[in-house]
């Protein structure tokens, strides 16, 4: 297991990276976006850089755009893609909860609470008819425009996380959301009874662990879905595939599903996690992956992203810190009763009662 010492040196490699405007960006000249960055300053307030996670969470308040969303694409400051996803928007949900769980710093969340307020309201107005949230709206000259209807299984999985914490957020402020509690609900009634009317990526291995990793699929239900495609994305020794059919690991989706793994009592993450450590480099800075056929890593790049992921799994696997149960969903403290139902189910339900 990682030492302390060295998940510092890991977080100021992260804040190594940070651009001057508080940015978190991919690696350096790379683009940021606003999930990833929100995972980096979560890192960052474990691994002991809370100057640098404030300028993060500065970043996100400036830049985020009156509809609650964010560029999908800022590279250096300027916007390359204005389209926004919706899972994007929702994580700093996530990343306010984690801060107040570990920092307890009410000033923060009353200035991030509207952040937050604006972000969510967005992607409950993204919500389909099913269940899923729409994975991307587009933008234009005049602002938003055409929503992209189809549902992706991942991000619809983060955004069911980001829900129940963000609703934690609303009781902390005594400001109830029921319209993000329904919406919780309805999306947790997708992702588990109706996966088959998601986007089918099913060769992404984060379609295979996000259900339990966001916390929508829990108990033997978990085991089962875990259990399915292990043989298919597991790499004993290096890792986990990104992508079923390429041999190649991936660092940051190796711990995700250390995460889920932790979350469920599965007592394989431990070892998964020490099986991706040699993606680390000397200077505590984690490459992308790993191409086991030629025994290169690839790309040539250490990313902020991955090195995020590993301190996120780490404080999950020690516990070091009250935002483990962020992570895990295990403390968030709030639970969705499936109300208004759209599907079918609705109807069988009414019969049973």
């Amino acid at each position: 297991m990682l030492t302390p010492e060295q998940i510092a040196t890991t977080a100021a490699g992260i804040a190594a990276m940070q651009e001057p405007d508080g940015a978190i960006p991919w690696t350096t000249g790379e683009h940021t976006d606003a999930w990833n960055h929100v995972e980096g300053a979560m890192a960052l307030v474990v691994g002991g850089q809370p100057d640098a996670a404030a300028r993060a969470f500065d970043w996100c308040a400036r830049s985020q755009r009156p509809d609650g969303s964010w560029p999908m694409r800022i590279v250096v400051g300027d916007v390359e893609d204005a389209s926004t996803e919706s899972n994007m928007a929702a994580y700093i949900a996530v990343g306010v909860l984690h801060h107040w769980r570990i920092r307890q710093d009410r000033p923060f969340v009353e200035r991030m609470w509207p952040v937050v307020r604006r972000a969510l309201d967005l992607v409950v107005s993204l919500q389909l008819p099913f269940g899923g949230i729409a994975w991307s709206r587009e933008w234009d000259a005049d602002g938003p425009a055409r929503i992209n209807s189809e549902a992706l299984l991942a991000g619809s999985s983060s955004i069911y996380q980001a829900l129940r914490c963000g609703v934690a957020l609303a009781e902390l402020m005594d400001e109830p959301q029921p319209e993000w509690e329904l919406a919780g609900g309805r999306l947790g009634h997708a992702l588990r009874e109706h996966r088959e009317q998601f986007l089918d990526k099913s060769n992404f291995s984060m379609d295979w662990y996000y259900p339990v990793l966001g916390g929508a699929v829990r108990g033997p239900a978990a085991d089962a879905m875990i259990a399915s495609l292990w043989e298919t994305f597991v790499v004993d020794g290096l890792g986990i595939r990104c992508v079923s059919t390429n041999p190649w690991v991936t660092g940051a989706e190796t711990c995700e599903l250390v995460m889920a793994l932790a979350a469920i009592g599965d007592v394989r993450a431990t070892k998964l996690f020490a099986d991706m450590q040699h993606l680390r480099t000397v200077q505590g800075t984690y490459w992308t992956g790993f191409v086991f056929p030629e025994n290169v890593n690839w790309p040539v790049e250490h990313t902020t992203y991955t090195a995020a992921a590993v301190i996120l799994a780490w404080d999950v696997l020690t516990g070091t810190t009250p935002g483990a149960g962020v992570m895990t969903g295990h403390e968030i403290g709030v639970e969705f009763d499936e109300l208004a139902l759209e599907c079918d189910c609705a109807d069988l339900v009414s019969v049973v009662e």
